[in-house]
């Protein structure tokens, strides 16, 4: 088929936020644009805006005019609001929507009801489970009364849509074995980087070292990503203090948000306030030269159902990457990354330190990161692969 979509995409969150999740969005977004679609997305009320892209938001709450990222129970009323929003906005488009791309759990509950009203399908992005994200942010206890019910509800949720994409296979499995989505509506589409934007650079990188305060001689570490406990934020940390007490030089360039002056008091309190630079939010536009100052990439994530966009970029500017071995992080690393045991903070610390005192095991490893990003995640081919899945739904249909 080689019709050119209408697509309205719900992000329910404050689309444009400079970490993974939004990331994705975009570069779909953008993706589909180029390949002669149209996209609007309808989104929360904050967030940056994106040239070229129509972005719709929702009136801020009377009484909550900030958004926290992640679960919180304002997000109830964030939804309501979404609602009615993607609501009009597809009555109002015109030419109407062909689909509703809905992102997120939360996407694809707002988005069901609008599709059957407009007759067209729903396709959901699913970027991990609901519950476990629940789990990870410590909205939800897994031992508690209402894990169950919110289990039953995402369970619900997953058996909306015409067609899931899942930004990992280990996702995929998930859907099958936990809650009988059939096989044949599930489609692995892995988050993907710009390789254009996120390549090796040159140039030297002492002065961008000079203006975060890190001494030039001094080998760094890079994460780039949301600053929480589940994303392992303080196993980073310790491992900077385990490393200065062992004698290891490194500076750990830990980049990201919230929780900022939380993780530098950390810092303070392990006494590597010397070796480590928080820098807080650093935009999309200016990742790919920050990271550019590591000589080794970190990807400490706890979480085994959320995806890991940010090891693509790593991937891409050609850094070594060490990472707790989880599904995911093997998925998109394969047999090149450099894996500790989750959580352990011992190994991991060795892992880096191994690292640091093998350039040519960095070098090797880095060229060989970077075409395997080239060669399997591409946002081009991504592009195409959803539009290979809205044609399957419009032929399903008979449309």
């Amino acid at each position: 088929m080689n019709r050119r979509y209408n697509v309205l995409m719900i992000a329910p969150t404050s689309f444009f936020a400079d970490y993974g999740c939004h990331v994705r969005i975009l570069e779909e977004a953008l993706a589909l644009r180029r390949l002669g679609h149209r996209v609007t997305i309808v989104t929360y009320y904050q967030g940056r805006p994106i040239a070229d892209l129509d972005i719709v938001r929702t009136p801020p709450l009377p009484w909550r005019s900030d958004y926290e990222v992640g679960s919180s129970r304002h997000k109830l009323a964030f939804d309501a609001y979404l609602s009615v929003t993607a609501l009009r906005t597809a009555i109002r488009l015109r030419p109407r929507p062909d689909i509703i791309h809905a992102h997120l759990h939360e996407g694809a509950l707002i988005g069901a009801p609008i599709a059957r009203l407009l007759r067209i399908p729903l396709l959901f992005d699913l970027q991990g489970s609901l519950t476990g994200e629940m789990v990870d942010h410590r909205f939800l206890n897994p031992a508690g009364p209402f894990f169950k019910p919110a289990l039953k509800v995402e369970r619900i949720i997953t058996r909306l849509p015409k067609a899931i994409l899942t930004s990992s296979l280990h996702a995929q499995q998930m859907l099958e074995a936990d809650f009988g989505v059939p096989p044949e509506r599930i489609h692995p589409l892995p988050d993907c980087v710009n390789t254009e934007t996120f390549q090796p650079r040159a140039a030297d990188n002492t002065s961008l070292k000079k203006q975060l305060g890190i001494p030039p001689e001094r080998p760094v570490v890079v994460y780039l990503g949301l600053l929480a406990d589940y994303q392992g934020t303080p196993h980073l940390i310790r491992s900077a203090a385990r490393l200065k007490a062992a004698g290891v030089d490194a500076h750990f360039l830990i980049m990201g948000y919230p929780g900022h002056r939380h993780y530098v008091n950390m810092a303070q309190e392990l006494g590597v306030q010397d070796r480590v630079t928080l820098t807080g939010k650093i935009p999309y536009e200016y990742a790919s030269n920050h990271l550019s100052a590591g000589d080794v990439a970190v990807a400490p994530k706890l979480s085994s159902t959320e995806g890991s966009g940010k090891v693509l970029n790593y991937m891409a500017m050609g850094l070594p990457t060490v990472a707790f071995d989880t599904p995911v992080q093997r998925e998109y690393l394969g047999e090149l990354g450099v894996y500790a045991p989750a959580g352990d903070i011992d190994r991991f610390g060795d892992a880096i330190a191994g690292l640091l005192a093998d350039p040519e095991r960095r070098a090797e490893l880095g060229t060989a990161l970077r075409q395997r990003a080239i060669e399997r995640y591409s946002w081009e081919h991504s592009g195409r692969r959803i539009v290979s899945v809205y044609d399957q739904l419009y032929s399903r249909e008979g449309n």
